[in-house]
């Protein structure tokens, strides 16, 4: 006796992307936030020799220029082209923290510490939205465009 078996693909479930992109969003304001005033701030009363608020701060805004200029993008959160790209400069900005968190274990205050770490914590938050969204949004090779008219 044969049996007959049904050979459908199990339907996909379709994972929210609208919570994911919020929350990195809200992420990233914060880091950015947090990068341009916040660690200047920190480091200049943590670290004994006060380093210039003002100059700390100029500093960070030169050094977040990709990052500004990806902000639109991670904003919008929709094109997974532009969020490949921001995933990339992002893992770029979380390499450079990790250094930076790695060299100033030996020889700074446990205070200082705390606050490039919480910057790593942050971009290491922020990749991991980037991935998860990406993954949720559509597939970039199966994409039928509607021709023009």
């Amino acid at each position: 006796m044969a049996t007959t078996r049904s050979h459908t693909k199990p339907l996909k479930t379709v994972k929210p992307i609208a919570p994911i992109a919020q929350r990195l969003k809200v992420t990233w304001l914060i880091w950015l936030v947090y990068r341009l005033l916040g660690l200047p701030i920190f480091i200049s009363i943590f670290n004994p020799s006060s380093p210039d608020i003002v100059g700390g701060i100029a500093w960070q805004a030169l050094w977040l220029v990709p990052a500004l200029i990806l902000t639109p993008w991670i904003l919008r959160g929709r094109s997974p082209y532009a969020l490949l790209i921001s995933s990339m400069f992002t893992l770029v900005y979380l390499g450079a923290s990790g250094v930076v968190l790695f060299t100033r274990i030996y020889g700074s205050s446990w205070a200082e510490i705390v606050v490039y770490l919480l910057d790593f914590v942050l971009l290491l938050a922020i990749n991991v939205w980037l991935f998860i969204l990406l993954k949720r949004l559509p597939s970039m090779n199966n994409v039928v465009k509607k021709p023009r008219q």
